[in-house]
């Protein structure tokens, strides 16, 4: 017999061994008012169908909680490359990423996709439901997989899985079609009973459930730049033949890590060139005068106003830089979130009547004393910083809140160029396994915070789901009002920052629940081989994550 505590009721009962997670869950009484997807065992996620030999602890999930809701999306996408393939043999899927509050998704079949091949595979899709075909775990050697694979044509997971380091791997099959997905699936195609598909753009869109009330679908929400600039980086991934992290494994195998990087750099170089010059444009038009810059946690707001600070010198302006951070309201006064801590996030975080104002006498030619926040006391301090804008000078604001409106309703919108910086990733493990589009933030925050000794891997991963409410609801509602979007993803930065993630995250301790998170990522940062970051330079976006940046933060 094995003793098995369920966090969910904060009991304790015995199974024999061998007993899978969906058969102890009848055994525990808690309330339910949506499906339990999979479960997280000694803080490491499972699916149902995972037997126990020995005692644990395990906490049952559903879709309101990350770990639930990924397992339900990833079960949907492989419903979804499984009826594709069952109607178009020889066809080839591709999840892209999400947007629009869905997963976009191209098909290859040689012909456009039309509206009659959505309702064909949304169809077969029901088929497979209504018979509630289980999803089946096999194990098997790594070689005996990648032969598998290379004999379905699925050569993208043949690159992934013989860059890995595995001996043996887990698999999944639907109806006998076998496929690969890097974590936990539900139990079987009858739990996936919220989505929708949809014609989007040139591909089809993937609607899944709203994440706080999953009997609804997510509101779709139109992202015409965003996917614009996902569409430019998979056209540049395309010419240097990347689209996945095979093909980068591959490359760095060849010794072209060096190549990639100067792409990258060059890439984004010319991005900050081309804002720029036309901020310079339209401030010789005589109507811009103030740049303001977001974008969410991470995203390298700061290295980027940096840069672009160099490149409006260039062009023969003079930046002046202010932040939102320095604008803070005394910690005493920060709003505070349900639990009591500070809400560091919250748009009353700053003193954004003190700001505008100060703003609008800048812009109207005047002197003004600015303060400077010091994090230490948590007190706005004026020491004597005072800034005035002269001929030729342009009004750079950085800050999460900066797009908000209420921040700058006092200053005519055709005086503002707005830049959201967002990490739009654009390669994908495989052709179904798309990156979750916050996790080059994550780590990049994680790294960062241990290098500054400002917080260990442990508080940073407790702290990020605040982090990313926040978000929601302060700054990507103002994504798509931004002039431009400069997307701040690296072509190899996975590979880079493996090296300085893996230590920082094996310092988590595997008895908190903060493991369960840190051992995600540390899972997802072995599919990539790992790049030294002695050939990023000094004044690249990544210095100011992993260290050794020429600019002073």
């Amino acid at each position: 017999m094995v003793k098995i505590y369920c966090k969910n009721t904060g009991t304790s009962r015995e199974f024999p061994e061998g007993t899978t997670l969906a058969d102890m869950l009848p055994s525990f009484d808690f309330d339910r008012p949506y499906d339990i997807l999979c479960a997280k065992v000694n803080y490491v996620a499972q699916g149902l169908k995972f037997r126990a030999f020995n005692s644990r602890e395990v906490e049952f999930l559903d879709y309101r909680t990350y770990t639930g809701r990924s397992a339900y999306c990833r079960s949907l996408c492989f419903l979804l490359s499984k009826a594709a393939r069952d109607l178009y043999p020889g066809c080839t899927l591709k999840m892209r990423r999400p947007i629009a509050k869905g997963y976009f998704c191209e098909l290859q079949k040689g012909s456009p996709v039309t509206s009659e091949d959505v309702e064909k595979i949304r169809e077969r899709m029901q088929e497979i439901i209504a018979g509630n075909a289980p999803f089946k775990r096999v194990e098997a050697s790594s070689s005996d997989a990648i032969e598998l694979f290379r004999k379905m044509g699925y050569m993208d997971k043949v690159k992934l899985l013989e860059t890995g380091s595995q001996i043996y791997i887990r698999y999944h099959t639907l109806e006998g079609t076998p496929d690969y997905y890097y974590d936990a699936l539900v139990p079987s195609a009858g739990y996936l009973k919220v989505w929708d598909l949809s014609q989007y753009e040139d591909g089809m869109l993937l609607r899944v459930p709203d994440r706080h009330t999953p009997e609804k679908l997510t509101i779709f929400e139109p992202q015409p730049k965003t996917f614009e600039v996902f569409r430019e980086n998979l056209r540049w991934n395309a010419l240097m033949n990347l689209d996945n992290v095979g093909d980068v494994n591959h490359a760095c195998e060849k010794g072209r890590a060096g190549e990639l990087i100067q792409v990258a750099e060059a890439l984004q170089e010319k991005k900050v060139v081309q804002i720029a010059e036309e901020i310079e444009r339209r401030y010789r038009c005589g109507a811009l005068r103030i740049v303001l810059i977001t974008g969410p946690s991470s995203s390298g707001k700061t290295t980027v106003t940096k840069r672009l600070s160099i490149q409006l010198m260039a062009c023969g302006l003079r930046p002046v830089s202010v932040s939102t951070d320095d604008y803070f309201v005394n910690r005493a006064d920060t709003p505070l979130l349900p639990d009591g801590s500070y809400d560091f996030d919250n748009f009353d975080t700053v003193d954004h009547r003190a700001m505008q104002n100060d703003l609008v006498k800048l812009l109207d030619g005047e002197s003004v004393n600015v303060p400077e926040y010091n994090f230490v006391t948590g007190i706005r301090e004026y020491k004597g910083k005072t800034l005035k804008l002269d001929e030729g000078t342009v009004l750079l604001v950085e800050g999460i809140h900066a797009l908000n409106p209420a921040l700058t309703d006092r200053i005519a919108d055709a005086a503002k160029f707005k830049i959201f910086i967002n990490t739009i990733v654009s390669i994908s493990l495989d052709d179904h396994n798309s990156i979750p589009t916050s996790d080059n933030r994550l780590l990049r925050r994680i790294v960062r915070d241990y290098n500054n000794g400002s917080f260990n891997a442990r508080q940073t991963i407790r702290n990020w789901p605040n982090v990313r409410k926040a978000e929601v609801k302060w700054i990507y509602p103002f994504q798509e009002t931004a002039d431009v979007l400069f997307n701040s993803a690296y072509l190899v930065e996975f590979a880079v920052l493996r090296l300085h993630a893996e230590q920082v995250l094996a310092t988590v301790p595997r008895n908190c629940p903060e493991y369960s998170e840190a051992n995600r990522l540390m899972k997802f940062l072995s599919y990539f081989m790992p790049v030294s970051d002695r050939e990023i330079p000094p004044t690249s976006l990544l210095r100011e994550f992993v260290g050794g940046s020429s600019f002073k933060y």
